[in-house]
């Protein structure tokens, strides 16, 4: 009991560690004739990898849900206004799309049916 409350501990610190980055590198572009937001692409490449990850990894969708939890509270603590009055989190397409983004993506990776069962063979 005491292992699963640790675990649950660390993969929410582990989804806010990676809401936290993302939010920081999101608004990252490069122009090579057009701009090309590598930062949020990475940001959210890296954010499915982490809960596709931990769907794949167990057989219960909780781990995966409290890393959402920890990422999207991350980044919804981090579009508040500062005391000195910054935002991380513009309000441009770029930090709507990460505003949106770990919450459907999240979604989607809860929603997906456990595929693993059905790839079994039957013994009779």
């Amino acid at each position: 009991m005491l292992s699963r409350i640790v675990n649950y501990v660390l993969l929410f610190l582990v989804g806010a560690i990676v809401g936290a980055v993302g939010t920081v590198a999101h608004p990252t572009t490069v122009t090579w004739g057009v701009s090309i937001p590598l930062g949020l692409i990475g940001s959210l490449t890296a954010y499915t990898a982490m809960l596709v990850g931990l769907r794949l990894l167990g057989t219960s969708r909780i781990p995966a849900l409290v890393a959402a939890i920890g990422a999207i509270l991350a980044v919804l603590l981090f579009s508040q206004k500062s005391a000195g009055g910054s935002v991380l989190i513009q309000n441009d397409l770029l930090g709507q799309l990460w505003l949106a983004g770990p919450i459907v993506i999240a979604a989607i990776v809860m929603a997906w049916p456990d595929l693993s069962k059905s790839r079994r063979p039957q013994t009779t």
